[in-house]
């Protein structure tokens, strides 16, 4: 997990188009997506964190969009309910 404040912009820009960095979440609402989605393109800096995978998003305890990772949110909740 990178946090946003801890990476230049440039680095940034590096890691996205190397395929480093796939997905983004939000470090308050432990929440996670794709980076071109409405949501989290709304958050503040500060709260945004990026991730290499899905895998490592969900070890560190973060669940799937509801916009952009609909079907996947659909899962994760049908599976909490039990």
């Amino acid at each position: 997990m990178i946090n946003h404040t801890c990476i230049t912009d440039h680095a940034l820009f590096q890691a996205i188009r190397s395929g480093k960095i796939k997905l983004g979440g939000n470090k308050r609402l432990k929440i996670f997506g794709r980076l071109n989605c409405k949501s989290g393109k709304r958050m503040k800096r500060y709260n945004r964190v990026f991730f290499v995978s899905e895998e490592e998003a969900i070890a560190e305890g973060y669940l799937p969009c509801g916009h952009c990772l609909r079907k996947k949110y659909i899962i994760w909740k049908q599976s909490t309910r039990k």
